[in-house]
């Protein structure tokens, strides 16, 4: 058998956000030990949920192979519950950003941020083995979903322990989220926060500039060696190279196995 079609795929068709007054589908996927198990496994909350596992759904049918990234991990002994949030269409890009945009417009991230935290996680936790605590607790995404990953570790420090951000979108609002970071102070961190950050040599030169801008700015504020900074060579701004780098992203931000033990 196939060990990627042993993952169960649960679609949640009409989660409603009363702080975003609209719905959308969720997917979480649960290990194949789920069912004969009774601990509580650690948490990914993933953006762009459509382009995740399903040709059928994905931007121009590519998929980040989550089905097959997950399985690997499980071979290795580390299994994890996937909640995959799918966007708005049109609303993508303004729920992914905190801040105003010149082209997009106002954004609504913070809304975004407070419609995880405080409404989805509360829903999944209540329905599904997780383990709650925060340094089990993880978010990632790619492109906005980078930036609205970043910015939400930094807002919800009690609900998310880590946070993984692939090819980030660090150049929308006028590059606001660097102001975010340069005013942060360790105190105000809490150190078991975990983040992870790339960015392809292919994908341009100021993502690139930006994204290392950010790797040292992290550096500044206190994360150190809870920081993991990957440059891939030859590496573009695609499902395919977001797939290639996920298991590691993973590993880094979720060190633990089921019920939390490291």
């Amino acid at each position: 058998m196939n060990r990627a079609s042993q993952i169960t795929k649960v679609t949640l068709p009409a989660v409603w956000s009363p702080q975003l007054r609209n719905r959308r589908a969720v997917d979480v996927y649960l290990p194949s030990s789920y069912d004969e198990s009774r601990d509580r496994y650690p948490v990914l909350y993933m953006h762009d949920g459509q382009n995740l596992s399903d040709p059928a759904t994905a931007f121009a049918g590519g998929t980040w192979g989550l089905l097959e990234v997950l399985a690997d991990l499980a071979d290795d002994g580390l299994e994890v519950i996937v909640v995959g949030i799918h966007h708005r269409g049109r609303d993508r890009i303004t729920e992914y950003s905190p801040f105003a945009d010149r082209r997009y417009g106002p954004g609504k991230g913070d809304r975004y941020v407070k419609f995880l935290a405080s409404t989805l996680k509360p829903q999944i936790d209540r329905r599904f083995r997780t383990s709650r605590a925060r340094d089990a607790t993880a978010i990632l995404g790619s492109s906005m979903g980078g930036l609205i990953s970043l910015y939400a570790l930094i807002k919800q420090p009690r609900v998310f322990g880590a946070a993984g951000a692939m090819s980030p979108a660090f150049w929308h609002g006028d590059r606001g989220i660097f102001n975010v970071i340069g005013d942060l102070r360790s105190p105000r961190r809490t150190p078991a926060s975990r983040i992870y950050l790339d960015m392809g040599t292919e994908e341009g030169a100021v993502a690139l500039r930006d994204a290392r801008a950010m790797a040292d700015g992290l550096e500044r504020a206190g994360w150190g060696e809870s920081l993991l900074w990957v440059e891939e060579p030859g590496g573009r701004h695609t499902e395919h190279d977001w797939s290639r780098r996920l298991g590691r992203a993973i590993t880094f931000l979720l060190p633990f196995t089921a019920a939390g033990r490291a």
